[in-house]
């Protein structure tokens, strides 16, 4: 799995012209699932996108979790965070899990990030047409792969 997660001071997801999610402080989080991802993925990247420490503390160091700031989550699946740019112009996406495994795998990330945060989890529609809003605060943006553990 990767996530981009992207600090927010706000952010929603519209799918024709209606709000499917909404947050101000917090996380707005492109998901990205594979062939190879499992639940253990699922488990460990929730654990590490809510623990992440990228809020200010009172010295201005980002030191402060989602839940000291009382942040929420905006979660949006992305399956072109596996592009595949090497040959060619026009990326591909063999390495993105098709629907039928991708699906639950970021139903199991709703469910984890939802446990781990004690707060309902903002979502978009899986697979829709997707228009996202948001203002990205700092800017600090974070790319974490469950492959690489970084």
């Amino acid at each position: 799995m990767r996530a981009v997660i992207q600090r927010v001071s706000q952010a929603s997801c519209s799918v024709e012209g209606k709000i499917t999610g909404q947050i101000k402080t917090g996380f707005m989080v492109l998901l990205g699932i594979e062939d190879a991802d499992s639940d253990e993925d699922t488990v460990w990247l929730a654990q590490k996108i809510t623990n992440m420490r990228i809020f200010p503390d009172e010295n201005g160091a980002m030191n402060k979790a989602l839940s000291e700031v009382s942040g929420d989550i905006l979660l949006i699946s992305q399956f072109t965070l596996y592009a595949s740019t090497k040959k060619g112009n026009r990326p591909g996406f063999t390495r993105s899990a098709k629907p039928d495994a991708a699906v639950p795998l970021y139903e199991k990330m709703i469910a984890e990030l939802t446990k781990a945060t004690g707060r309902k989890i903002q979502t978009g529609i899986f697979g829709a047409d997707m228009k996202i809003s948001l203002i990205n605060d700092g800017p600090v943006t974070i790319i974490i792969d469950t492959k690489s553990k970084e």
